[in-house]
């Protein structure tokens, strides 16, 4: 067959896709169909789609979302197996999308899709990289009503730490619901850390000029579905960032977090090695640095690691694997322990010299081989 004779595929009509909504989700298959609807609702005149980007929930949200997907190309669904957290999710969303503009909410309706076209048009106009939507500006007082309680005084306290360790002033840099040009995703895509929940003051800190930005005020609506992710882990995660993005990246999140847990760990060590001094110190030293190990390692995998979580069998195995690797530490541990005893008869300077070097090896072995 000649090439003229060869049939000419149909021309695409559609129009170039501008807009993608990120929209990452664990358990809020009741929210998929509405969110898509407000959508369409809302962005009338727009080329754009969706991306749920799902952390393996239980009660069908994948599921959903491919669902409304197989009828309407507008949908995407990426299900993550193995890894959780809204970060990773915002950013596996993002570069999944090929369009120029990428905007973050939550599928619970609490963030205000009809704000979505002003900021796509603001940013049309190429004068600002970012487009925030904020609890927390002048004109809307009234905006913070859902945040109650403790919420909203954490709430406050992210901020003002966030202000603080940002090149540019806003009113709400931890909000949830932005929209950005592609490249400033893009260009930094390798420095964002995936297991925080605070993704935007992540992204905003880790520009290497001042990120132009503007602030639009939006009504922080009630919850319709789903449950908060906001727990203790990801109070720890945030000051973990906030303590990296001060140190200009030369310390990594986890790595924050690692301190953090080994300080907890030494304080368990020396309560447990105090209380249990009437065994004799080597016995009690003992105690001590199996107490702390399996503190931290129960704690890492909470918080440290909790994008990689090991539950059920996998929780026990990977505890027996986490003592096998700290044998050698913990030898170093009682070695250097009974060397300042020894010398000092100080008790709790021979506990905290050999926590030290514990720490050290279950932060190699950690980082490296547990998890």
């Amino acid at each position: 067959m000649h090439d003229r004779d060869r049939p000419v595929p149909a021309r695409h009509e559609a129009r170039p896709l501008e807009l993608s909504v990120v929209v990452p989700t664990f358990e809020e298959a009741a929210n998929v169909a509405p969110l898509v609807e407000a959508l369409d609702a809302a962005l009338k005149g727009i080329a754009w789609q969706v991306v749920f980007v799902d952390d393996d929930s239980p009660d069908g949200t994948a599921e959903a979302a491919k669902s409304l997907a197989r009828s309407d190309p507008r949908v995407q669904c990426l299900r993550r197996v193995g890894r959780r957290g809204l970060a990773g999710a915002v950013i596996e969303g993002a570069l999944l999308s090929a369009a120029p503009y990428v905007a973050v909410m939550d599928a619970d309706f609490q963030h205000d899709e009809k704000l979505l076209p002003e900021m796509l048009a603001l940013l049309r106009k190429g004068s600002l990289d970012a487009v925030i939507g904020s609890r927390y500006l002048p004109t809307g007082s009234h905006v913070v009503a859902a945040l109650a309680g403790r919420r909203r005084w954490g709430s406050r306290l992210a901020n003002w730490l966030g202000r603080k360790a940002l090149s540019v002033e806003l009113t709400d840099p931890v909000s949830g619901f932005f929209m950005v040009r592609r490249e400033v995703i893009d260009g930094v895509a390798g420095k964002l850390s995936p297991a925080g929940f605070k993704v935007l003051f992540d992204l905003l800190a880790s520009q290497p000029e001042p990120p132009r930005c503007l602030e639009l005020s939006y009504e922080f609506r009630e919850r319709r579905a789903g449950v908060s992710k906001l727990d203790h882990g990801v109070v720890a995660h945030y000051l973990s960032l906030l303590a990296s993005k001060l140190s200009h990246d030369l310390i990594s999140p986890r790595a924050v977090m690692f301190g953090m847990v080994g300080a907890s760990g030494v304080v368990v060590h020396l309560a447990v090695l105090r209380a249990a001094l009437g065994l004799g110190f080597e016995g009690a030293q003992v105690l001590a640095a199996v107490a702390a190990m399996t503190s931290n390692y129960l704690i890492n995998n909470v918080v440290t690691y909790r994008d990689r979580r090991k539950t059920g069998w996998a929780l026990l195995t990977g505890y027996l694997r986490f003592c096998a690797l700290c044998g050698a530490g913990l030898a170093a541990n009682l070695a250097v322990a009974a060397l300042l005893q020894e010398h000092f008869h100080i008790w709790w300077l021979s506990g905290l010299g050999g926590a030290a070097v514990g720490a050290a090896w279950n932060y190699v072995t950690t980082s490296l081989a547990v998890w």
